[in-house]
């Protein structure tokens, strides 16, 4: 018989083993077999009863203490890029323990209301209790739910806004917050999620009108956690700022540089100039000059401008609204290169020869004065022989030349072939009180590429003269495309009657030969579309692995420093490269420079989500009353549940469900991404011309439904099903020999 451990005993082994507190694991530990696991079990009921011990499932530990394993919500994450937890599982009498989020490389950004799922490590000392690692993330902002509020008998019900969700949340009457019906709300989640029936949730907070035209950007705001409201102390601190003067500065006001924006642009923050290079040594060349918005001036290490512009990490635009990464008073003023107003800037003088290529250049920490504010259309119409009076006293000096210089940049991007791909672009015209007016396909004039290809050229020479300076900064990284996903467009070229080079080196000139191959024809959006989805994301990080779609070796964002964080920093690393102020780059910045690129990359995709979320509810909205009209467009997309159609008028994509077409079955096949029907062999593909009848548009979630009627020209029988319909038909299962397996539990059953 063993001996049975007194109750310290099992107290101290839980405390020092506390991945193994199961009763098996504590019996195994102090050899108790047999009849002496009661004791055990006895000794174990004691201690619960007395507080020592709390059982979690089949487990024991100290409710003073966080089990290894354990359940946290983000709640907070410092400006040097720290996170921090809290425990959701904490059942002590005393404070919370703090955690601090360990990250390893791999682990996915996290933001605020993030649930996880960790491994805890108690650690002593240090302003924190624990160490968590990442197991898994548990959803993401799962809490969080953005929906209409639907009066009810005892409280009501919330119907989310998440386009594709069906599931309704309960609201108790006690936490229904004063909402009234059909109004927007955000709420969170207040009881299990296991529960039977509906899950619950409290309202935090009423947002209107979910109708109203400022509604919609305002939704995927909220949706997507996305700062909208400056904290008091970062608008105290930039309403302080004061024009910067020349001391320490190169006085550029001389220098005719212009800007060439939107015509509706709300910041401008680069400004061009160009002239032919006098250097007999260059014929033909040029020298381009680039003056970019000083915003690291304004904005210094530590500051708290500086922690809420990391923390937005970029700005958002949205048809009605923008949110911007810094205050008003810095991005529409002191920041912004407004016309005939001194402006400090960090300027890129950059010389190249006849053929566009960059021959050397050189950055200055200056002062200049914008000689004036253009808009590309104007440039463009100036350029093609019909200036108007604001542009005419320009052209000789300033408008020619830019284009001249253009010219060449265009034969050095020609000989490079960056990644070429034909995506127009949708531009949603609002009324004054907000809603739509129109959807079209915004213009593409020589002078939008004659900025890109100068904003481009300046991206590299700042991040070939850091790399001079043996600076650490952020590149801007696009890697090649996976050879999975290259197999894939190489099935979809193949199937279309087109090649795409194998067995070497993948470069973006191949790819611009198989998108040459396909233009003009039948499959020119397939090839255009496959392609673009066989890329990867592009991210900031503090190696440098090039640009693949640019085809460039050293690229970092240098031009836009008022929209976008990861240019200021560049900013602050060519300050303390060339000594020019001791508001460089800081020692904290260098520390968390990989942090600050995996959150920068996170908050730029949340930017990208919500604006097309805004998008696609805009489009709803705009469709709304079309509801029966038949329109035309071709498959976007292709999947098991059906395909994405894309309409040639307003570019707005929805569904056909695959229940909805034919009176047959549709087998996916992923190499090719298309559906085939097993009987007719109708083969649904991307980028295939359809004819589709609108059933469905959902403004409040941006959805879309459609029914098919025809493909290529042929009519498609339908079945009757009104589209978005539950259930999607399955072929039926052939009869079979049953396993062995199988028909030994029949017989065990059955005895």
């Amino acid at each position: 018989m063993a001996r049975i451990p007194s109750k310290e005993e099992i107290l101290a082994w839980i405390s020092e083993n506390p991945t193994q507190t199961s009763k098996r694991d504590i019996a195994r530990a102090f050899g108790i077999k047999g009849q002496d696991r009661i004791d055990l079990k006895r000794l174990l009921k004691e201690l619960e009863a007395e507080g020592h011990l709390e059982k979690r499932k089949k487990t024991y530990r100290d409710p003073d203490k966080l089990p290894p394993v354990s359940i946290l919500e983000v709640s907070e994450i410092t400006p040097d890029g720290d996170i921090f937890a809290d425990p959701l599982e904490w059942q002590g009498e005393g404070d919370k323990p703090r955690v601090l989020y360990v990250a390893k490389q791999g682990d996915p950004a996290l933001k605020k209301g993030d649930r996880l799922l960790c491994r805890m490590t108690e650690v002593d000392g240090g302003d924190h209790d624990y160490e968590a690692r990442l197991i898994r993330r548990i959803g993401e902002n799962a809490r969080r739910i953005l929906g209409i509020y639907r009066k009810g008998h005892e409280g009501g019900r919330i119907i989310p806004v998440d386009k594709g969700s069906d599931k309704e949340w309960m609201v108790p009457e006690g936490a229904v917050n004063g909402a009234t019906d059909g109004e927007l709300v955000e709420a969170k989640q207040s009881g299990p999620k296991g529960q039977m029936g509906l899950p619950r949730a409290q309202i935090v907070a009423r947002l209107g009108d979910p109708t109203a035209p400022r509604a919609v950007s305002l939704i995927a705001i909220h949706q997507h956690g996305i700062p909208d409201e400056f904290p008091d102390e970062v608008i105290a601190e930039a309403d302080k700022m004061k024009p910067a003067g020349l001391k320490g500065r190169e006085d550029l006001r001389h220098l005719p540089l212009i800007t060439i924006d939107p015509h509706d642009a709300r910041d401008h923050d680069d400004a061009v100039y160009a002239h032919p290079d006098d250097n007999p040594k260059n014929p033909g060349g040029f020298v381009i000059w680039v003056a970019i918005a000083d915003v690291a001036h304004y904005v210094t290490p530590g500051s708290a401008l500086d922690r809420e512009a990391r923390n937005r990490g970029n700005s958002s635009y949205f048809p009605d609204r923008v949110v911007p990464m810094l205050p008003d008073r810095l991005s529409g003023d002191l920041c912004s290169l407004h016309e005939g107003v001194p402006r400090a800037v960090l300027a890129a003088r950059i010389v190249i020869d006849a053929q566009g290529e960059k021959k050397s250049h050189s950055f200055i920490r200056g002062l200049m004065q914008s000689h004036a504010s253009l808009n590309y259309g104007e440039v463009q119409q100036a350029q093609d022989g019909s200036p108007n009076d604001k542009v005419a006293p320009f052209m000789d000096e300033v408008i020619t030349p830019l284009y001249d210089a253009y010219f060449a940049l265009r034969r050095a991007r020609e000989a490079r072939q960056p990644l070429d791909l034909d995506l127009p672009e949708r531009k949603i015209v609002l009324s004054d009180e907000g809603k739509v007016e129109s959807v079209r396909f915004a213009e593409r004039f020589d002078a939008h590429r004659l900025i890109e290809e100068m904003m481009v050229l300046a991206n590299v020479a700042a991040a070939e003269e850091l790399n001079r300076l043996g600076r650490p900064l952020l590149y801007r990284v696009h890697e090649e495309p996976s050879q999975e996903k290259l197999e894939a467009l190489r099935e979809v070229a193949q199937a279309s009657g087109f090649t795409l080079a194998k067995g070497q080196v993948l470069q973006t000139r191949h790819l611009n030969q198989l998108l040459s191959q396909a233009e003009g024809s039948e499959f020119d959006e397939l090839i255009n579309m496959s392609t673009l989805r066989s890329m990867t994301q592009a991210y900031y990080f503090p190696q440098n692995f090039g640009h693949f779609g640019l085809a460039l070796k050293n690229y970092a964002h240098f031009t836009s420093p008022i929209r976008r964080y990861s240019d200021l920093i560049v900013h602050r690393a060519l300050i303390s490269g060339h000594n020019w102020g001791t508001d460089g780059l800081s020692q904290d910045d260098i520390d968390q420079l990989e942090a600050t690129a995996t959150h920068i990359s996170q908050t730029e995709r949340r930017s990208m989500e919500a604006e097309r979320d805004t998008t696609d509810r805009y489009l709803a909205a705009f469709l709304s009353d079309r509801v029966g009209n038949e329109m035309t467009g071709r498959i976007a997309g292709v999947q098991r549940f059906g395909i994405f159609v894309r309409l040639d008028e307003t570019g707005a994509d929805g569904l056909v469900p695959v229940s909805s077409i034919g009176a047959e079955y549709f087998r996916y096949e992923e190499p090719s991404q298309s559906l085939v029907g097993e009987r007719s062999g109708l083969e649904l593909t991307v980028g295939l011309p359809v004819l589709v009848r609108l059933s469905e548009a959902v403004p409040v979630t941006g959805g879309l439904m459609f029914q098919l009627l025809e493909v290529a020209g042929k009519p498609v029988k339908t079945t009757g099903r009104t589209p978005g319909g539950k259930g999607v038909r399955r072929k039926p299962a052939r009869a079979g020999k049953k396993s062995a397996k199988t028909r030994a539990k029949v017989r065990r059953t059955r005895k």
